[in-house]
């Protein structure tokens, strides 16, 4: 399977061409905090397949465990682990096209957001639905 990303500012590109060993949604706390969101979707990769383009940081989150993220923009990358040493996990986000993504499986739902339920049932819109303050004088 041939896939490519890159972060928002596309400072930082990948492309991968192998087998995907993992599709998940991971409820976890640690990956709430480092994303900043409800929940990561990420594809489990072998890194040998895997190749960066651009300058990527990394954050210790744990014993062996590191974020990578660009530094221009701050788009989280990827999060690898010793626990498992023959994969990478990109967050699908960054994926050319993330509509593509398929997940097959949700982990950690001990952790899982309670007001995820609520989404179905609350309003939709296409943008903010309200125009952004203007500043006095401006």
């Amino acid at each position: 399977m041939a896939l490519s990303g890159h972060c928002m500012c596309g400072a930082v590109t990948w492309t991968y061409s192998g087998d995907i060993i993992r599709n998940l949604v991971c409820h976890c706390a640690d990956c709430q905090r480092a994303t900043s969101s409800p929940f990561t979707a990420f594809l489990g990769l072998r890194p040998d397949d895997l190749s960066w383009a651009g300058d990527i940081r990394h954050y210790e989150s744990s014993t062996d465990t590191f974020r990578g993220f660009c530094p221009s923009c701050g788009t989280r990358l990827y999060f690898r682990s010793a626990r498992w040493p023959s994969e990478i996990h990109v967050h699908a986000a960054t994926m050319t096209d993330p509509g593509d993504y398929r997940p097959d499986a949700q982990v950690f739902m001990r952790s899982r957001l309670k007001w995820l339920d609520r989404l179905p049932s609350i309003a939709t819109h296409d943008g903010f639905q309200q125009q952004p303050a203007r500043r006095s004088g401006a």
